[in-house]
This record gives structure tokens, sequence and C-alpha cells, in this order.
């Protein structure tokens, strides 16, 4: 089947935010009295969904508590990005796209705050947005990219997925997507599942694969 649709994680792969993000929880996690570092980060944080992030590693928080630390949290990663640029490669992917009438979604564990926030800030508009904290289950559960092919009306071998953690290549893998890993956060063997890893969106591996299925080919 052709390709009709390409399906994009958010953070650590339309722009190399893990560092900020990681910088902002370590920041909170300092405050209650945590000394992280970015191991921790990289094996309990990353990719996570807020909201059990917080129960996981800030048991003794009150579920209010736990609000007001992820809004802080939050705030704090959008004073850090203020000057998010996408990754190189991203726009020429994204006209390559529109030229081929692909469709595109974001599927993404952030908060509806930050992903407005960074697509503002990217001038990116997809057809379609599916968040985690908006379904019952979130990344690696495959539900976010089930859901977003199941409202694309397409099956995963129409698609193709773009993830950066480890988290959500077991989500997009889950879903039977072929996944494309970004390693801007994590090394190559910890994106097990990726057909394919690249830094960004220039690489000339992804633009062979994407020229040998260019639904505008013969």
């Amino acid at each position: 089947m052709r390709l009709k649709a390409l399906l994009f994680d958010l953070d650590g792969t339309l722009a190399d935010t893990d560092r900020l993000h990681e910088q902002a929880w370590l920041e909170g996690l300092a405050q209650h009295g945590l000394r992280a570092d970015h191991h921790f980060y990289q094996t309990q944080i990353s990719g996570g969904l807020n909201p059990e992030i917080v129960r996981r590693v800030l048991p003794w928080l009150s579920e209010a508590e736990g609000e007001l630390f992820l809004a802080q949290k939050e705030a704090r990663f959008r004073e850090l990005a203020a000057g998010v640029k996408p990754l190189p490669g991203l726009r020429k992917l994204w006209v390559w796209a529109q030229s081929r009438g692909l469709r595109r979604a974001l599927v993404s564990n952030a908060p509806r705050a930050n992903a407005r926030f960074m697509l503002e800030r990217l001038g990116l508009e997809f057809d379609l947005v599916v968040l985690s904290e908006e379904l019952p289950a979130g990344k690696p559960d495959p539900l976010p990219y089930r859901t977003a092919l199941a409202q694309l009306g397409l099956g995963p071998e129409a698609a193709l997925a773009f993830e950066d953690s480890p988290s959500g290549v077991r989500a997009a893998v889950g879903a039977g997507l072929r996944t494309v890993a970004l390693t801007t956060g994590h090394r190559p063997e910890a994106l097990a599942g990726a057909f394919l890893h690249i830094a960004d969106f220039t690489d000339e591996h992804l633009w062979a694969w994407l020229e040998g299925h260019d639904p505008a080919g013969p």
C-alpha cells in the first residue's frame, strides 16, 4: 500500500527539546530533595506520561501537590523553550509531504498546553492531534497510535511514525507502524524496534526510503 500519512511524536522528534525537559524536571525534583541526574531522567522520565511519572518518583505528593508540581515544571519548560527551532530537514519533509497529499498527525504524551506552545513556536499545523492525557492510556501503550490511525481511517501499513524515546518506539511498533527513531535523546540500542535510526530529517537513508515509497511515484 502506498504511503498516506506521517505520524510524529513531539518532543525530541520535531525539535531537540529533551535537554530542556530534563533541565526543568531536574530543577523541580531538586526542590523536593531528589538529586536526579541524566541517567535518572533517561530511564525514569523520558517519554513517560506526566501524572504517572510524578506518582512513581514523588509518591509522597498529594494529587493537588502533584498537579502544582507539573504546572510549575511545564511553565519552566516553556520558558526554556522560547527560542525552540525545528530539527534540521523537518521543513523539507513537511513540504514533501504536503506536495504529495500525505496527512500528518501529532501523537504525543505532552500536555495540551505544551503541544499548543510548541506547534506555535515551530509554525506547524497538523491534520490531527492525539494527546495521551486525553485517552485511557498513553505511550508506551499503543493506544495513542491506534487512535490516530482509526481517526485517519488508515491501517498501519499506510503510515510512517517518527519517535525519539524507548516508550514512544514501543507504542508505535506495538500499533504495527513502521517506525523511524530520532537519536536526539537516546542511543540507537535503546530504541529497539525502529527500522531506521537518524540524527535528524536530513538523513540520506530516510530520504532513500521515502523516495522508494513515494506516493507520487510510478
